[in-house]
Order: structure tokens, then sequence, then C-alpha cells
């Protein structure tokens, strides 16, 4: 399973400042070390063009060159730097080349960090400054009508699992019956004003494992009567985990396992590929907020070997008994 990672490019925060990111490269050194089967690959950064998929060249620009107003560079949360600056095209670049890796044919690829679903059209907010799953769906599907004319437009679930609400992206894609934006996050957590997606399901303060996963269950059931997804981009947050600082739910690393699972049995079952990025967390103990990460790779590696043994029975000359493998059942 490839993964793409761009955490070489560090952004220098002051001391104190409570984004951790020491996490991604955290993730980097332990999927390397543990989990061997992770194709470990640098993220190229998104261009220009691909950024204004989703961003106003206006803004665009003044991300490049350090001149945004004051007030939407501290509704960013990160002071400026060309750091900075490249690292969030990369993250973008990293979410993309996830999607194509899981289109072309390998079921299932990852960002190491993305989930940037704050960010809007032309400002960014909540440390989020360009939107990733927004710009690369908008790209997958743009690719798409070059290959598949006949087929119709690509259409995208983005199931976003961060324990914040992914305001930006509902906003996006308000008026766009061909992305299907699905949230569950905390009901009185940021942002404090939503912006209505497709479905938003709001947790109370406190929910732990049972209330989730009931809440999950019944918000695929409710996706899958209204829309048909041909790609999932999944936000795959270890932010509802109990040890977050921010998170104000109560998941165990059992249920945010459990709820990985059965996000990526759900597109498994379907044969829709799917990308997974890690958005937010902000464990008290940083190492918490990895070791669910870690978690979320270990799962995900299962069905990506699924997703191998399939493409695998699918070529010619397959034997029967490769065949079979094909309709196994998820782990």
């Amino acid at each position: 399973m490839q993964a793409f990672y761009a955490d070489h490019f560090v952004l220098p925060l002051p001391t104190g400042h409570r984004f951790p990111m020491a996490k991604y490269a955290r993730l980097r050194e332990r999927l390397a070390r543990e989990l061997p089967q992770v194709a470990l690959l640098e993220a190229r950064a998104a261009s220009d063009g691909e950024l204004a998929l989703v961003h106003t060249p206006s803004y665009i620009d003044a991300v490049r060159t350090g001149t945004l107003a004051p007030a939407l560079q501290r509704e960013i949360g990160f002071p400026w730097s060309p750091a900075m600056a490249e690292r969030a095209r990369r993250s973008v670049g990293a979410t993309v080349q996830a999607c194509r890796r899981a289109m072309a044919g390998s079921g299932l690829a990852a960002n190491l960090a993305g989930g940037t679903h704050h960010a809007h059209a032309d400002k960014g907010s909540g440390f989020c400054v360009f939107n990733d799953a927004a710009v690369a769906a908008r790209l997958m599907q743009a690719e798409h009508a070059r290959s598949h004319r006949a087929r119709g437009m690509l259409r995208v679930a983005i199931v976003d699992l961060d324990v914040h609400q992914g305001n930006g992206t509902a906003k996006i894609f308000a008026h766009d019956d061909s992305v299907f934006t699905l949230s569950l996050h905390g009901a009185k957590n940021f942002p404090f004003r939503k912006e209505p997606g497709d479905l938003d399901v709001e947790l109370p303060d406190g929910c732990g494992d049972a209330e989730y996963l009931e809440a999950l269950e019944r918000a695929l059931e409710e996706m899958e009567r209204r829309f048909e997804p041909g790609l999932v981009i999944y936000l795959a947050g270890a932010d509802p985990h109990e040890g977050d600082r921010l998170g104000r739910l109560k998941l165990s690393f059992d249920g945010l396992e459990t709820r990985d699972r059965r996000v990526l049995d759900w597109a498994w079952t379907r044969r829709v590929p799917l990308a997974f990025v890690m958005a937010g967390g902000y464990g008290t103990d940083m190492e918490a907020t990895v070791q669910v990460q870690m978690n979320t790779y270990r799962t995900a590696l299962g069905y990506a070997a699924r997703w191998q043994s399939a493409s695998l029975a699918a070529m010619p000359g397959a034997t029967v008994g490769a065949a079979a493998r094909w309709h196994n059942a998820a782990p």
C-alpha cells in the first residue's frame, strides 16, 4: 500500500504553539519501522492550476507570496513562511497522489497528513490552508472525464470522521450533486458556525464507542440510499479519541479501530476505491495520537491485501482459487 508524506517540510512554529507538528514525522518513523508493507513516497506539490479547481487565484497567490491580510493569516493559525506555503501544497499533492493510486487499480492509498477541511475557496482556517480533499475530488473528476467520457461524472463521497465539522468542504460542495459530504462531529466543538453538508451527524460531548459506532452505521446506510460513489476520500481523524485535548468525545483505541474497519469495509464490499488521510489529532500525549493513526494503517493493510488479491484474480489466466479470494468476507 502506498502512502505519501511531506513532513520534511517543517513549519517553523513559535515556542508553545499548540499544533503538534512533530506527529507527522513520528508517524512516518513508526510506519517505516513497524509496517514495512506501507511504501512511503514523497508527495509532490500541487500546482496553481490544480489548486484553482477549488481555490480563488487571489488566495492562492497570497499564500504563495505571504501577502495574506493579518486577520486571514491569524484565522489559519500558522505564521506565514515559505515552508508553510510549500507544505500546504504538498499536503494537497499527497491526497491527489493517493486518490490517483487508488483509482488506478490498487483500491487503497493514503496521505500521512491531509484532511484540511476547514479551508474555504477564498481563505484558510483552523490550521488548514488549502482543502486537500476538495482539490483531489475535483481533479479526479476532471481526469476521469478525460479518460471515461461515456461513463459520466465521477461521483465522490467525502467521509469526514474528524471530530470537527468540515465546514470548508461542505461550503465548497454546497451546490454540487456529484460530491457527497458526510460528517460525524462534535455538536459543540469547532467550528461554532457549521456549514450544512449533505449529511451531518452531531454528537454530544462525552460520546463513547457504542453511540458513535451506531451513528456511523446509520450514516453509512443513509449515504448508500442517497448516493453511489466511484471514489471515497476518508478523513480518519484521531481526535475523537478520549485522550485528545480538543476532541471532547470518548472513543477508545478499539472504538476508533472499529470505526476505520467499518468505513474500509463499506468501500471494499462495494469495490469503491478509497484514499484516506489523517486529519486532526491533538492528544495530550502525542504518542496516543500516533497510535490511533498506526492502528488505521494496520487495519488498512488488510484491505489493501484484499484489493491486491482481487486485482490478481481479475487478470487473464487467473486460477479459480485466486478468483475466490475476491469474495472473501472483510476481516
